[in-house]
């Protein structure tokens, strides 16, 4: 690390070993490490050390390519589905929640360097940080590879997202489509029971979603729409897992034999 990086020892930061080789295995091209830095460098950071660059261009660009990726594949994924379907599916995917719960998958809020005061408030874990990082982080692969690697990259960690998206419905959000399922299927409509723990700088939320006085989903998270959203995906795939096993039954001669009098 340079010597005007002299002040990431304060900050528990984990050393960008690890992280740089990751995307080289993803990416199969060597990752520019000054430049990671830089794409690692949080805005509160930058200002209690001097003004360092810090990572506000690299997301902008990252926010421009991987709208481009995802868009892209969404039109040749989806022939038949028109642009305001594409637009929607494209939100679900290219969001703060979204990138967020990305970035978790491979522990990239880890490696952020932050200020004192977002690191003590539970900035780590914060989905706008976490969502403008992995953004930072996109913009760094592009100008260290070209459009073809950042989309490789894009691919890898964004892929099962776009699948999903593809599944959640008109409302393409968990709360909206578990709503939809639950009145397809004669359930009612889901309640949600929040409750929170914590200090008001770093409270966390903890949701469970109630069908006919069954707990069908529970989730966490540091706002308590990103903890009702939690809940409800996890709620919509049990209820989906229910539908799927209902429909199977009823599809199978010998289910059918047996209801017979």
């Amino acid at each position: 690390m340079s010597d005007g990086d002299a002040g990431v020892v304060a900050v528990p930061q984990r050393p960008v070993d690890a992280l740089l080789a990751h995307l080289q295995q993803v990416v199969g091209q060597d990752i520019d490490e000054p430049l990671l830095l830089r794409a690692l460098t949080h805005r509160s950071f930058a200002y209690e050390n001097g003004g360092v660059p810090n990572n506000e261009r690299l997301e902008f660009l990252g926010d421009s390519v991987l709208g481009l990726v995802v868009t892209e594949t969404l039109y040749r994924s989806h022939p038949d589905l028109a642009e305001g379907q594409l637009a929607k599916l494209r939100a679900a995917v290219v969001n703060m929640r979204a990138l967020a719960d990305v970035a978790r998958t491979f522990d990239l809020g880890q490696y952020v360097m932050l200020g004192k005061g977002e690191e003590a408030t539970g900035g780590r874990d914060k989905a706008s940080i976490l969502a403008d990082t992995m953004e930072a982080l996109i913009g760094t692969v592009f100008l260290c590879t070209d459009i073809e690697r950042a989309a490789q990259f894009i691919h890898h960690h964004f892929d099962a997202l776009i699948e999903e998206a593809a599944t959640l419905g008109a409302g393409l959000d968990w709360k909206t489509s578990l709503q939809e399922m639950a009145a397809a299927v004669g359930q009612g409509t889901p309640e949600y029971r929040v409750g929170e723990q914590g200090p008001d700088h770093e409270k966390e939320f903890h949701a469970r979603v109630v069908l006919g006085e069954q707990v069908l989903g529970e989730g966490h998270g540091r706002s308590k729409k990103e903890a009702e959203q939690k809940a409800a995906k996890e709620a919509w795939h049990s209820l989906d897992r229910r539908r799927t096993a209902m429909a199977e039954a009823d599809a199978d001669p010998r289910a059918e034999r047996s209801r017979l009098p």
